[in-house]
């Protein structure tokens, strides 16, 4: 039609097709390398990328290994000796690794509680214990089974962080019979009913308080709630199976290994451990002025710990970085920029890198994308498929092998490419698999507003605002520069003049720049054919006077053919392009992503920083209002300028949102529980009154790791509201039958804490040492800490505090008899 015109994004790389490659795949060796030699560290050899993915179902570590055995197969028959095949990644081997990892820290730790057992009560015990946690454990796998959950690293975690609260039960039950077996001179038929009905109420109550702290975070949604179910789901499962095993087998067990001869009576109801109670209880008991000012020392500290969030000393996190075995290098030039220039990008960048000593081989794709992995998923990484674009796969020997974490290791990456040679508008960024749910940016800010152009200086103010602050490295945005356009016009009154056809023109345009297909090279086999076409190479397309040149066909004299040149009868112009259209919901935003490095690795306080420093931009100046800062949804009105900050921040909130209200509810189950047992309103919350305390220790423990409070961090805390109820439940119980005895207030608390001080730091010892064999475990080392600090100080605190509270409000003067 007249007028019409041929739009080409980069006339370099209009090639698409046919024998001139449009993409890059290189890969080279890091002194890590098994094979790495000398005379090969410079070298980068081209290759071809095969990525196999299982089906869901199946089990990686099967599908790895039969694939071992079919390419070892093919290299004594079907591949040439001079090509190499190199298996790069193998997420088979690290699910077995970190499966079987797990699996040794799950024996580890009831091995450490059937020893503690040992030493605090002798092997029958330990053996009664032993056995109730193997049986406990296969029930729990059947049911895991059962609900559908597979057998992967959380659900492992899960059944390790139940080794210390599912042996509760047994080890309660198992002490209790133990210490009435020792203290009297009755058959062991006729005290087990007695010891089991003294222990066996407030043992119902204080499982079915675990489960109602645990079960809340079931319900957790976003991103976050499937990654976690196995946890709540699985610990309650076995809580339930290890009470029935504790009240059923732990007694017949008894029976089995004590036999039926009375034993002698040491009349020792207390045993060394309860005469250090008393001696460290009595003089806090002694007097109320000192009960009082020991509950608020110990609320001063608890509330003094919280200061550690406000003083930065523990900063928050949803989910740490993990130590992986792979990292990328991230590549966006300019639009327009063409493949050559992006894999010069890329090979530089890898050059940089290669004296890392812990890489293994870095892979280079320019023009296409690297194989899918985790951050292909939510990042769109397997839709780069421009010239611009390029990543490295930068891969690390495995972690045993190696003494820096793949973090430590991707700092160094980002400093060695600070200064990387880049066009201008260009961006390289170092990329992380993160340990969850991945997102676009860890720190990314949509700017809502009127109008494109409002919104992309709004933009371009925010990544100047991201730029300024250290600890935010790699801001871009999504809008990047337009690209460079060509223009070819037809010039409609020579084409007349010369009396050229218009589809001759754009024959001759679409012949010169993506070629003419001559036919097809049939290759047989079922294969398809390789299409044969007649093109100009990449060093011609750019536009010159020589592609202005070609003849397009005339008829410029009537009744004879003859040839004009291309250029009289188009005019070309450079131009530039439009810039790319982002909507997000349906609502037109721009997006400035960053990512964090440095002194704070959290969204939240990346957050902070911009807030403060936006104020400083002269918005005036642009012409603009400065935008409204939103934590949450999309505005309303988009008549005004608005930030609304997503990436890792919108799941961290929605994840410590909805624990916090699983907390709620944990916190109010645990109630109206505690009520139906003591049938009393206001006891309930003298036993909820340790449950702070567990802050004291989960505070002092992150700030001594240097570890982020994360997620799981939370999810110890929740599961210490329910373990340290539990205590306090055992506790009071004992307190309020020991006060029909007629005995002073202060001999009854004695007594009740001395007896029960045994049980409850047992309990205790075996949840921390459930913990322990995790604590160095990147992604839930917040959980570890939790319960092993938490619980250090709560169960510490809890045997004196809860005596200090009964003394404050129920003093009856009495000394101790």
């Amino acid at each position: 039609h007249n007028g019409a015109a041929v739009y080409m994004d980069d006339v370099a790389q209009v090639r698409r097709g046919g024998t001139v490659p449009d993409q890059s795949v290189m890969v080279g060796f890091g002194p890590a390398h098994p094979e790495h030699k000398a005379g090969v560290a410079g070298q980068v050899y081209p290759a071809v990328t095969l990525a196999i993915a299982k089906k869901p179902g199946e089990n990686a570590i099967d599908i790895t290994t039969a694939i071992e055995q079919r390419l070892d197969e093919l290299r004594n028959r079907a591949l040439p000796p001079d090509i190499e095949v190199l298996v790069t990644r193998d997420y088979g081997v690290t699910a077995s690794d970190k499966a079987q990892k797990l699996i040794s820290d799950l024996v580890s730790a009831t091995v450490a509680v059937m020893l503690l057992v040992l030493a605090a009560m002798g092997w029958r015990q330990a053996l009664i214990v032993g056995i109730s946690v193997l049986i406990t454990l296969l029930l729990t796998l059947v049911f895991s089974w059962a609900w559908g959950f597979t057998l992967n690293r959380v659900s492992l975690f899960a059944l390790i962080f139940s080794i210390g609260i599912l042996v509760d039960d047994a080890i309660v039950i198992t002490e209790n019979i133990n210490r009435r077996i020792q203290n009297t001179r009755r058959s062991i038929r006729d005290i087990i009913p007695v010891a089991v009905d003294e222990v066996g109420t407030p043992t119902i109550m204080a499982s079915l308080t675990i489960m109602a702290a645990l079960l809340p975070m079931a319900f957790v949604t976003g991103l976050m709630g499937p990654y976690m179910a196995p946890i709540p789901v699985n610990a309650s499962a076995a809580m339930i199976f290890s009470f029935f095993v504790a009240m059923v087998l732990a007694p017949w067990l008894m029976v089995k290994f004590a036999g039926k001869r009375p034993v002698a009576a040491h009349g020792d109801h207390e045993g060394g451990l309860g005469r250090f109670y008393r001696r460290i209880a009595g003089p806090v008991i002694g007097r109320r002025w000192v009960a009082l000012l020991f509950l608020l020392v110990v609320a001063g500290v608890t509330f003094a710990s919280l200061g550690l969030f406000a003083t930065k000393a523990v900063t928050v996190k949803l989910l740490p970085f993990d130590n992986k075995s792979e990292f990328q290098v991230v590549v966006d030039l300019p639009e327009g920029a063409s493949l050559e220039q992006t894999e010069r990008v890329l090979m530089d960048a890898a050059g940089r890198l290669k004296g890392i000593a812990e890489i293994t081989s870095i892979q280079s794709y320019a023009g296409t994308a690297a194989p899918f992995n985790f951050n292909g998923l939510v990042r769109h990484y397997y839709l780069r498929a421009k010239p611009e674009q390029g990543d490295l796969q930068i891969n690390l020997a495995a972690k045993g092998e190696r003494d820096r974490t793949s973090h430590e290791i991707a700092l160094e990456a980002r400093a060695l490419l600070d200064d990387l040679d880049l066009p201008e508008g260009g961006s390289v960024k170092v990329v992380e698999v993160p340990p969850g749910p991945p997102v676009l940016a860890t720190l990314l800010a949509e700017i809502y507003g009127p109008d494109a152009e409002s919104r992309r200086e709004a933009a371009k103010a925010v990544q100047g605002v991201f730029d300024s602050v250290p600890f935010i490295v790699d801001a871009d945005t999504s809008m990047g520069d337009p690209a460079p356009r060509l223009r070819i016009a037809i010039d409609q009154d020579n084409l007349e003049y010369f009396r050229v056809e218009q589809q001759d023109v754009y024959d001759t345009i679409q012949a010169l720049l993506q070629g003419v297909p001559v036919g097809y090279s049939h290759r047989g086999e079922g294969r398809d054919p390789a299409e044969i076409a007649v093109m100009l190479p990449n060093s011609g397309l750019s536009w010159s006077e020589r592609l202005a040149a070609t003849p397009v066909p005339a008829n410029a004299i009537p009744g004879e053919r003859g040839v004009v040149e291309l250029g009289d009868v188009i005019t070309v112009s450079e131009e530039t392009g439009s810039h790319i259209i982002y909507r997000r919901d349906g609502r037109f935003a721009e997006m400035v992503m960053a990512e964090l490095a440095g002194d704070f690795e959290a969204p939240i306080y990346g957050m902070l920083a911009v807030k403060d420093r936006l104020g400083t931009v002269d918005w005036v100046a642009l012409g603009l209002d400065q935008p409204e800062i939103r934590l949450a949804g999309q505005p309303e009105d988009e008549s005004t300028l608005s930030l609304l900050w997503d990436g890792e921040w919108e799941i961290t909130w929605v994840t410590f949102r909805d624990m916090g209200a699983a907390f709620m509810v944990a916190i109010l189950g645990i109630y109206i529980l505690v009520v139906a047992q003591f049938g009393s309103f206001r006891l309930p919350l003298v036993i909820l009154t340790p449950v702070p305390l567990t802050l004291i220790g989960i505070m002092f423990g992150h700030w001594l790791f240097h570890a982020h409070f994360t997620a799981t961090s939370l999810i110890g805390f929740i599961a210490l509201a329910g373990i340290i109820v539990r205590n306090s439940i055992l506790l009071v119980d004992f307190i309020r039958h020991g006060a029909s005895e007629g005995a002073s207030l202060r001999e009854i608390l004695l007594t009740a804490g001395a007896i029960r001080f045994k049980p409850i730091l047992l309990t205790a010892i075996a949840a921390m040492i459930g913990a322990s064999v995790i604590l160095f475990d990147p992604i839930f080392q917040g959980l570890a800490i939790s319960l092993l600090f938490g619980l250090a100080s709560s169960t510490a605190l809890t045997v004196l505090v809860i005596p200090a509270i009964y003394v404050l409000f129920k003093d009856d003067k009495r000394a101790v008899e």
